[in-house]
């Protein structure tokens, strides 16, 4: 039975989202993507070359599979600068499914300047761009950002490349309330159970990138994220049984026997 993720007019069959960066080639980049199963790749486009033909270009390593690229902001620290970037990006590539990120902290956490993502969120929206809008994890801001026009809010778990997983379950389950666009948990996952643990909580995809990139065998942390997806979905909507803080038998004692 078919599951499919749904991002403004976009559908894909995956629900895991992997990261281009701090691999060492493209050529890894390209494998470990395909082993995870992923259908969608963001990169860094101030920082990694997809529109100039005359350099090695990482468009070239994706034209033969399914995977789209997913443009993001990264190295934007206003509306304008992340407006610019993508408008200049679609006239050069023709896409429009892109994820907005506008930083506020590039010191220590990179943590998102959420006024001028909400600012470039309006603006773009009007512009005809499909947007997933990486934010920090407070529902009141995924409700305004969802007001402003974004198609998925992408909620931190933990700072970014910090590996630390979800540190707030809470938050991710009241975005989840307070939103109906697809929850996409982004930034801070740091194994295969952490990506579980997220779409348990009922997100509807994950993204990750150094889990993978900088895992000690890329290709295999690709395909154990991908089941961890798989498994995290099925257990979510198969429905956990509640907690209970005493102990139920689990064999039935009518018609016990009796000595």
């Amino acid at each position: 039975m078919s599951d499919i993720l749904k991002i403004g007019k976009y559908e894909f069959n995956s629900r895991l989202i992997v990261g281009s960066g701090k691999y060492d080639s493209f050529q890894t980049t390209k494998d470990a993507t395909l082993a995870s199963g992923s259908e969608l790749i963001t990169v860094a486009i101030r920082r990694v070359n997809i529109t100039n033909p005359n350099e090695e270009n990482l468009l070239d390593y994706f034209k033969d599979t399914n995977v789209q690229l997913l443009p993001n902001s990264a190295g934007c620290f206003t509306a304008q600068e992340a407006i610019t970037t993508f408008r200049l990006m679609r006239e050069a590539t023709g896409i429009d499914l892109i994820k907005l990120e506008v930083i506020g902290d590039a010191d220590k956490t990179l943590y998102p300047d959420v006024i001028d993502t909400i600012k470039a969120c309006e603006v773009l929206k009007k512009d005809g761009f499909t947007i997933m809008a990486y934010t920090n994890d407070d529902p009141i801001i995924a409700k305004r950002l969802e007001d402003a026009g974004a198609d998925a809010i992408m909620p931190l778990a933990a700072p970014i490349g910090s590996g630390l997983g979800i540190q707030n379950r809470y938050n991710i389950a009241f975005i989840k309330d307070a939103v109906k666009v697809p929850v996409i948990v982004d930034a801070g996952v740091g194994c295969a159970s952490d990506a579980a643990i997220a779409m348990e909580l009922g997100a509807e995809a994950v993204l990750t990138n150094t889990a993978i990139a900088q895992a000690k065998d890329p290709l295999k942390m690709a395909e154990a994220m991908k089941h961890a997806v798989i498994a995290g979905r099925m257990g979510y909507k198969a429905g956990r049984i509640p907690k209970k803080p005493y102990a139920t038998a689990s064999s039935p004692v009518d018609g016990l026997i009796q000595f």
